[in-house]
């Protein structure tokens, strides 16, 4: 079962499971991939989110608007890691 944190969002767990699936992604492929249309996520929100799942040491900003999962990541993802012990995002930082 996973431990997510106070701050985290459906969208986040998505943008987790996805890049758990793919070696990495961008805000841009993502927005037109079924999922994410599916839920009507702007580029906009998805660059915001994938940010702050940065910032958390969630997934790891390569360069530019190009993303991908960390080992913290994988963690949270099978269930390993609690995501409320993870460094909490500053939105000032990300925004």
């Amino acid at each position: 079962m996973r431990k997510t944190a106070t701050w985290m969002r459906q969208l986040d767990e998505r943008l987790l499971e996805h890049l758990g699936e793919q070696d990495w992604s961008t805000p841009r492929m993502l927005s037109q991939h079924p999922r994410f249309e599916e839920m009507q996520v702007s580029r906009g929100r998805l660059r915001e989110r994938l940010q702050m799942l940065a910032d958390a040491g969630l997934v790891w900003r390569q360069h530019e608007d190009v993303y991908e999962i960390t080992t913290w990541g994988q963690q949270y993802l099978s269930g390993e890691l609690d995501a409320e012990n993870q460094p909490r995002p500053r939105p000032e930082r990300v925004l």
